[in-house]
């Protein structure tokens, strides 16, 4: 790429190691938000237009491998490797409930209306929690042919896709029937599957290869080769044109959704990228390493050259000031690591 077209992105330190997985909340009266999941057992909650680190949730003993946000970003969940999935109010902090399970939990999702919370893992039982009654037990779905690594809800929570670890496709389950209704086949497991904004397209990333599925009736719409092994893509949200994947060799591609031809190719992570996901908008994406790193880089065309070391650090430091503004002002009781401090603010608002 030109030198003077290079993408320069906004770095957000604070984790400590691996950044697994990344979910960005729709669009609310309050802008939209990005929340990480790390190996170091904390997930972090950032502004998703500025990646300005909000708070940390506090309460995992293993690593986390997913984190999602409710549709209104008022409640976060996340998996983890210490057997739970745990719910969390995203404004204040606090955990709301601890959801145990007898093995490491891999994945979790917020059903459409957010009453539901679906969650999956080694145990290779798909489970809704009723979040209305927490302390209910689950309900099973069938058991599923491996370890599970990656769910969603799609066709109005009508619908579950999930897949294995170990063995190819994303298998459709019938949720009332709790059957597997269809399978979409791949030849290596699936490591990303993600439903597009507009309920059209299902994104996969297995092996080397991205490919785009017909969200209704099942069918393989579009069919890339990569240049090395991807572990996650994203499908641009608003206009659908474009989309971008990363993997092993520590890029950022971004690509033509109709054609596969390359537009661009971010780099900056210095280990694998195990996570990407575009913004609500469509105007920025996302990318989380191995580094330790979340990188928000923006869509558009860029018209500055600026060195990475000068931009600001967008991560939890001694001098992190939280605005209040960032969530109308309901920040009250945001449990805040810093660096290895933890510090309650209980009955007031966070300084602005």
């Amino acid at each position: 790429m030109d030198k003077k077209k290079a993408a320069v992105p906004l770095v957000c330190h604070g984790h400590s190691r691996p950044v697994v997985d990344l979910f960005y909340s729709p669009i609310t009266p309050d802008g939209f938000f990005l929340i990480s999941a790390s190996k170091d057992s904390t997930p972090m909650l950032r502004n998703g237009e500025t990646g300005d680190w909000i708070g940390t949730f506090e309460g995992h003993k293993g690593a986390v491998w997913s984190c999602c946000l409710d549709s209104n970003a008022l409640r976060a969940a996340s998996a983890s490797a210490d057997f739970s999935a745990k719910l969390w109010d995203a404004l204040t902090g606090d955990e709301l409930h601890s959801f145990e399970h007898k093995h490491i939990v891999r994945a979790c999702s917020f059903s459409e209306d957010t009453h539901l919370l679906l969650t999956g893992g080694f145990e290779k039982i798909l489970r809704i929690f009723d979040l209305n009654r927490p302390d209910a037990p689950s309900r099973e779905v069938d058991k599923s042919p491996g370890s599970i690594r990656t769910i969603a809800w799609l066709h109005s929570d009508q619908t579950i896709l999930s897949s294995c670890s170990e063995t190819g496709g994303v298998r459709l389950w019938d949720v009332r029937s709790g059957k597997i209704v269809q399978t979409l086949e791949t030849k290596s497991p699936v490591t990303s599957a993600e439903v597009s904004q507009d309920g059209r397209y299902i994104t996969t990333a297995d092996g080397s290869t991205v490919k785009f599925w017909d969200a209704n009736h099942f069918g393989l719409v579009k069919s890339y080769d990569m240049p090395s092994n991807v572990e996650s893509a994203s499908l641009e949200p608003k206009l659908g044109n474009k989309f971008i994947a990363g993997g092993e060799d520590m890029w950022v591609h971004v690509l033509d959704f109709h054609t596969g031809e390359k537009i661009g190719c971010h780099k900056g992570h210095h280990g694998p990228v195990h996570c990407v996901r575009f913004a609500p908008g469509g105007e920025s994406f996302a990318s989380g390493s191995e580094d330790g790193t979340i990188r928000i880089w923006q869509s558009g065309p860029v018209n500055h050259n600026e060195n990475e070391s000068s931009l600001p650090g967008n991560g939890p430091t001694e001098k992190v000031k939280v605005s209040v503004d960032v969530v109308s002002g309901e920040i009250e009781n945001l449990q805040i690591s810093k660096e290895g401090e933890n510090v309650e603010k209980k009955d007031k608002a966070i300084d602005s």
